[in-house]
């Protein structure tokens, strides 16, 4: 087995075992807490520039296959885990990770001490790094590491937004359609008044299972990239808007903050991630990096208008700058792990947001509500003209 080696631009070095694609690659290294829903991690455009890390010991094990994947290719810079598994046993498996690793050109290595490494990010912060299995150097991949451009300041939403608009069709898959779900799929659709309601959503990076998710709540989805004006929008008169996760900073997407800042209060809109920030951004709310980000399945979530709390999937490295949030937004959700800002609400037009992601895949199905509140908003919307 080839080695590979892991260089964090404040000089420690971790040595392990190549696996997936060979080659060097730079980024931000990241951790994530989940267990299962490796495959779904992969392919999620949010983590655009980053390496990540999980934190669960062995992955692989149950392999990989066609209907997990959120998007079209994995968009991260190299995966990071403790042990490969040899063996993948499942019965919808249709290859292994390491060989879905290679196919897509993903660096990744095993072996690796990843209890010591995420230790290391929770109590430093995350950091760039450089993963080769080219350059074995330690100080060659440490240089490298402290000249990697990192996240702040940098537009990569225009690396993984589509490049044309498409109708979307697909519904949410029988593997999704358990009973924690809560709607089972022949109630979904019989208490929408109007047929078909119109969304558009901005794609900034967005997750598959998001349109997923509208569509089975009986919504007809119209996916734009990011990058559209509120013009364009408009001229595919819908009646609600929605903005997705992506990846990266939000504060220097400017078009995007225009364009949401135009659309507010002319339809329904809801946010997820990415979208929840850059709706914070266009109301006047500014943002900040966290430390080390929120990634994982199990980030619990106080609902503060019903009390309850939620488990939700999470996966940003950014968030809401509560003291700078105008009066027009109020505070819906916080994350219980450090008190952060997770969901707002305008107090003046329909629209809100969340910071988690109530799709989930892979992660808990608590948040799926959050969906039919916004169909519920836009057939509101049309009802009353």
């Amino acid at each position: 087995m080839a080695v590979a080696k892991l260089a964090l631009q404040d000089g420690n070095i971790f040595v392990g075992s190549s696996f997936g694609s060979p080659g060097e690659v730079d980024g931000e290294v990241v951790f994530n807490t989940s267990m299962t829903g490796y495959q779904e991690i992969l392919t999620d455009p949010s983590y655009r520039g980053q390496i990540v890390t999980m934190t669960y010991p062995q992955m692989g094990n149950y392999g990989v296959n066609q209907e997990d994947i959120e998007s079209q290719k994995p968009h991260l810079a190299g995966f990071i885990v403790r042990e490969n598994s040899r063996i993948e046993s499942n019965f919808r498996s249709q290859g292994s990770l390491h060989d879905y690793l290679s196919h897509n050109g993903i660096v990744g290595i095993a072996g690796i001490d990843t209890r010591r490494l995420v230790r290391h990010i929770r109590s430093q912060g995350a950091m760039n790094g450089v993963l080769s299995t080219r350059d074995l150097d330690d100080a060659s991949l440490v240089s490298k590491a402290k000249t990697s451009p990192g996240l702040v300041g940098r537009d990569l939403v225009k690396e993984v937004l589509p490049a044309t608009s498409r109708q979307w069709e697909e519904g949410l898959s029988e593997w999704a359609m358990l009973p924690e779900l809560g709607d089972s799929s022949d109630q979904v659709r019989t208490d929408v008044q109007v047929p078909e309601p119109h969304i558009v959503a901005l794609d900034f990076g967005m997750k598959w299972n998001i349109p997923r998710h509208l569509t089975h709540e009986g919504l007809r989805v119209t996916i734009l990239p990011g990058t559209a004006s509120a013009e364009e929008v408009r001229k595919q008169k819908p009646d609600g808007i929605f903005l997705s996760n992506g990846p990266g900073d939000p504060e220097p997407l400017d078009y995007a903050i225009q364009t949401i800042r135009a659309l507010l209060g002319t339809r329904p809109i809801f946010g997820i991630c990415l979208g929840h920030q850059l709706f914070g951004l266009a109301c006047g709310a500014q943002t900040f990096k966290l430390k080390f980000g929120h990634r994982g399945a199990n980030q619990p979530v106080l609902d503060l208008r019903s009390g309850k709390v939620e488990i939700t999937s999470q996966n940003h490295g950014f968030a809401i700058d509560e003291a700078s949030l105008p009066d027009c937004l109020e505070i819906t959700h916080r994350n219980l792990n450090d008190n952060t800002v997770a969901g707002l609400q305008h107090r003046e037009v329909p629209a809100f947001s969340v910071q988690f992601h109530p799709e989930a895949s892979a992660g808990p199905h608590d948040s799926q509500y959050l969906f039919q509140h916004f169909r519920e908003a836009v057939c509101s919307s049309l009802a009353n003209g």
